[in-house]
């Protein structure tokens, strides 16, 4: 991760059509998606198949992910806000990562594009299985179950601040996809594979004509992927910085809980479920202020 540029890699053919703009390592404790793009763009360059439209992958937040932690002064993942923005308020190292980002995006929006899609790629700090997290506005929704892996709806109704929210709110089509736990071997081929998914739905990429086909694909979606449900939020425990939180061990993603059983400890407190469902993001991790969140089958 030393001496990242802001642009990991540009693929076109000449051929007009979409964007799909790729982000990864928004927070820098998350490395597997800068990796996953660079073996994208290395493949892309190795065979190069022809693409209609652009594919961009951009670096996050660039000085955290060199120093190996989530952020530097705060969340750049709860910077993107239209008080920020339209304030252009820039009073945090992360402020001034968000304005590179988007002064990346809009070179590419000047350009003539049929449509423009985006994907954000995470990964969580407790074991999970990959997911989709989607906004419900625009045709998000409809995109994001064209891939096949568990999808959340509603976080980004939660969280203030997040970039799919912005890259939504400013007409983009796309979603979140957390690949798995931050280290665990899969990540980086989790990551792979959605985005050359991505790259065949959106860009028309023939993916038998790559070197690694189809184990670059299929070690995501037929290996590791689970089948696809849909699951909508349903509580989120939020923290404060002056908490002293620690989830109970044990939790990943999608363990089902059931209503009173013990979760967390918080200020020396028991915190328990007042609901039956599914653990979502249980944090294992120094530096968040989500404790857990609650989801339900739908």
């Amino acid at each position: 991760m030393k001496e990242l540029s802001r642009i990991i890699g540009e693929y076109s053919s000449g051929v007009p059509g979409p964007l799909l703009f790729v982000t990864a390592g928004i927070h820098g404790n998350e490395p597997s998606g800068v990796i996953a793009l660079k073996k994208v763009f290395e493949e892309l360059q190795r065979t190069r198949p022809e693409v209609k439209g652009t594919l961009v992958g951009v670096s996050g937040n660039k000085k955290a992910l060199e120093q190996n932690v989530r952020f530097i002064d705060e969340d750049l993942n709860r910077t993107w806000s239209p008080e920020n923005i339209e304030n252009n308020i820039n009073t945090s190292h992360e402020h001034s990562e968000m304005y590179e980002i988007i002064e990346v995006l809009n070179q590419y929006r000047s350009q003539d594009f049929e449509k423009c899609y985006f994907l954000d790629c995470h990964t969580t700090s407790s074991e999970s299985l990959p997911y989709v997290s989607v906004q419900d506005v625009n045709d998000n929704n409809e995109w994001a179950h064209r891939f096949p892996t568990y999808i959340i709806k509603g976080f980004s109704d939660l969280i203030h601040g997040d970039i799919d929210h912005f890259l939504s709110r400013t007409g983009l089509t796309g979603f979140v996809f957390e690949a798995g736990q931050h280290r665990h071997e899969t990540a980086v081929e989790n990551q792979e594979g959605i985005i050359w998914l991505a790259l065949h739905e959106a860009l028309g990429v023939d993916l038998t004509l790559l070197s690694g086909y189809p184990q670059c694909v299929e070690n995501f979606s037929k290996k590791n992927a689970p089948d696809q449900k849909t699951f909508e939020i349903t509580y989120r425990h939020g923290l404060k910085d002056s908490d002293e939180f620690e989830m109970v061990a044990g939790f990943e993603n999608f363990s089902p809980i059931k209503k009173g059983q013990l979760l967390a400890v918080q200020n020396g407190q028991e915190i328990r479920s007042e609901h039956n469902g599914y653990i979502f993001m249980p944090l294992y991790q120094s530096k968040g202020d989500d404790g857990f969140f609650i989801v339900e089958e739908v």
